[in-house]
């Protein structure tokens, strides 16, 4: 009897305490989130417009940065395709509105992609073209488009500023 007492009495007590709600602490990884910011934090940041060199041409093209998109684009003229060694190829002029200097490119079709645009989808091919930004040289894919009603004669899309480059929107000119 007295074993049920006691156990009668732990049980009345224990109900009248308030009950503890025990809420799980969001724990976010330190040591994750540190490594992003120190690999971040070396990206060089860039603005709206910025210029970048079509090699081996000497004058810079004046290019939008545009993070929403995927793959960067250019403006070319007397666009030309045609087969080499059982592969397709594209020739086109390359002319820079500003300086007026010119060069006629051969390349590679790297790939044929649709472009979704309001109206009409339109589909691109893209060639590999070596080009400077800042300080670096790389090459890139860039689609072949008519941007003649654009301002600016190069698009630079997330192909090329994804790792490199930090945009900020409210600069431009950033780069040399």
């Amino acid at each position: 009897m007295r074993k049920l007492f006691l156990l009668s009495l732990i049980f009345t007590i224990s109900a009248c305490q308030p009950k503890q709600v025990i809420v799980p602490a969001v724990v976010h990884n330190v040591n994750t989130t540190q490594e992003i910011v120190v690999e971040k934090a070396h990206l060089p940041i860039i603005g709206e417009v910025e210029p970048i060199y079509f090699l081996p041409m000497k004058s810079p093209f004046s290019a939008r940065i545009d993070t929403g998109a995927t793959t960067s684009s250019l403006d070319c003229k007397d666009v030309n395709y045609f087969e080499r060694d059982g592969e397709k190829w594209v020739s086109f002029k390359l002319k820079n509105r500003k300086s007026g200097e010119e060069h006629v490119f051969e390349k590679k079709v790297e790939r044929t992609f649709k472009v979704k645009r309001m109206g009409e989808d339109e589909n691109r091919k893209a060639v590999k073209m070596d080009v400077k930004m800042g300080g670096e040289v790389f090459s890139a894919v860039f689609s072949i488009a008519d941007r003649t009603n654009f301002d600016y004669q190069g698009l630079v899309g997330r192909n090329i500023l994804t790792g490199r480059f930090i945009v900020d929107t409210s600069t431009s000119y950033t780069l040399n």
